[in-house]
């Protein structure tokens, strides 16, 4: 495994929607990027890591998620060509961050919760029904695929040295 370079604003893989992984792309090497992400993801450290942020023009996710507050165990997600499929209606505003931003917070409104399909990186079908922060996590990094930044939703954008205790996804 290895951390990975994360790019950032403005280089223009974060502005390109990505290439779909086709079939035959599954398998030792798609595994390993994926795992590789997860290393970045942490090293970073982050809760989500989009494979554009890595210079990998690939639809491939990574997520890891606990919170012992509200119960919620450890989590820990790797989803290639993941889709929304449901979004409800209920909207929530809420603080986000990006590695590939770094030092700037924002407000955006997204869904409280989406059913999210996909595959694992060996190619096995998942559905996720997510919702309050992982599902803001998802969809930050879903957007991610398709070249839009937390900024392009953000309701106010802010330098982090004005609010240093804002998440980071």
């Amino acid at each position: 495994m290895a951390v990975l370079e994360i790019v950032t604003v403005p280089h223009p893989v974060l502005r390109r929607k990505a290439q779909p992984v086709k079939p035959e792309e599954f398998g030792p090497e798609l595994e390993r990027l994926a795992q590789d992400m997860i290393e970045t993801m942490r090293a970073a450290p982050g809760v989500g890591l989009a494979a554009p942020q890595v210079n990998v023009s690939k639809r491939l996710i990574v997520v890891e998620y606990e919170d012992e507050e509200e119960g919620i165990p450890h989590q820990l997600y790797a989803v290639v060509n993941p889709r929304i499929v449901r979004v409800s209606p209920r909207r929530v505003v809420g603080l986000e961050g990006c590695l590939s931003i770094p030092g700037y917070w924002g407000e955006v409104e997204r869904a409280y919760a989406i059913t999210v399909v996909g595959q694992t990186p060996r190619g096995e079908p998942l559905r996720l029904d997510l919702e309050g922060w992982l599902a803001r996590i998802f969809q930050h990094e879903i957007d991610h695929l398709n070249g839009i930044l937390f900024t392009d939703r953000a309701r106010r954008v802010w330098r982090a040295e004005e609010e240093p205790d804002a998440p980071a996804v």
